[in-house]
């Protein structure tokens, strides 16, 4: 796809650039992306459109075939470049968020406002981590190992939990 928006005002830009990326298109070079197909990709191209419409800009989409077995395997291997990078991202947010549950039940932190902000940021990563395994169309990593790193940080979270409802008299 070859979207076109005017430079002005940016906000279009990157509205557009953060909808690419959110639905896991790669840039193959200036202003063209390629986005693998997939029951969900007519659905993210209509989203796509409707973010440019409002700019006066447009987007060219066309379908398109490797020419040979080793463009295929390089356009696939910038896709799972891409999501191995997110992944990577991903374990990094929940080792902190492990860091940063184990450090406030280390404190004896058990405050239920202390709970909320934990609670939010596990969240997060649940629908990250959902987002990630719907964009990650080629498996490019080990999935159960992802799914692993999320479910001790929700298991912590659990732990964490009782330990708050427990400090504050909700047993």
């Amino acid at each position: 796809m070859i979207p076109r928006i005017p430079s002005e005002p940016s906000r279009y830009r990157v509205a557009v650039w953060r909808e690419l990326r959110r639905s896991g298109a790669v840039q193959l070079g200036q202003g063209t992306w390629a986005l693998p197909q997939s029951p969900s990709t007519g659905d993210e191209l209509d989203k796509l459109r409707t973010l440019i419409g409002p700019s006066g800009g447009d987007m060219l989409v066309l379908g398109a075939r490797a020419w040979t077995d080793d463009d295929h395997d390089r356009l696939q291997l910038l896709f799972d470049e891409a999501r191995r990078a997110e992944w990577a991202e991903f374990t990094s947010e929940c080792d902190k968020a492990l860091d940063e549950l184990r450090g406030e039940i280390a404190k004896q932190k058990f405050t239920l406002a202390e709970l909320d902000e934990e609670e939010q940021n596990v969240e997060r990563l649940r629908r990250w981590h959902r987002e990630l395994a719907v964009r990650d169309r080629f498996a490019a990593v080990d999935r159960a190992t992802m799914q692993a790193q999320f479910d001790a940080c929700a298991a912590e979270l659990a732990r964490f939990t009782e330990l708050v409802y427990a400090a504050v008299g909700f047993d």
